[in-house]
């Protein structure tokens, strides 16, 4: 069985170990979390293709050196983070739903009023790391447009299983998914 997918993205390679999701589907672990070369490079890529926006927002949580790295490279010294609870901090909670592949539990995504506020009337780019189910993708889609943001884009290092097929969404390379011998699907 192969337990690992060669991912070849941006001119960097990365061994990415494949995680059973049940008996007969596997996927390929992509985390950015402490890869400070790759996030750089896939935010200097996505940046590229990007449309002009005003402000990203990403999920919580593996977006977020992602998101960060795109704002610090285009000279913007903000961007929205989607929580998956609410803060003390954070006051006019809104709140949506979200079924993730990798999580095994629902869970939630929130924004602060004034998170929302800083979207109303603004171009928001969705930014995430990969986009399988694309239920966080929806998540994030219904918190901007409830906040009266217009989206002008949605885009991810990687998009995987049926989401390669979507149009709506701009992505740097595809993400296959796995049978039980570590085959692409």
């Amino acid at each position: 069985m192969n337990s690992y997918y060669e991912l070849n993205i941006a001119g960097i390679k990365r061994n990415l170990p494949l995680c059973k999701v049940n008996d007969k589907l596997y996927i390929a672990a992509f985390v950015m979390f402490g890869d400070v070369e790759l996030t750089k490079v896939c935010a200097e890529e996505l940046l590229k293709i990007a449309p002009e926006h005003d402000i990203m927002i990403t999920a919580e949580s593996k977006g977020i050196p992602l998101l960060y790295e795109m704002a610090r490279q285009s000279g913007v010294n903000n961007y929205l983070l989607a929580r998956k609870g609410p803060k003390l901090y954070m006051q006019d909670i809104i709140t949506v739903d979200v079924d993730s592949i990798t999580t095994e539990k629902k869970q939630i995504l929130c924004i602060s009023g004034a998170d929302a506020e800083s979207m109303r009337g603004k171009r928001v780019l969705i930014v995430d790391d990969v986009i399988s189910t694309g239920e966080s993708l929806a998540a994030l889609s219904k918190l901007v447009e409830t906040a009266g943001g217009n989206i002008v884009g949605k885009m991810a290092v990687l998009a995987e299983g049926d989401a390669i097929e979507r149009h709506d969404i701009t992505c740097l390379a595809p993400l296959p998914l796995f049978d039980e011998n570590g085959n692409a699907l």
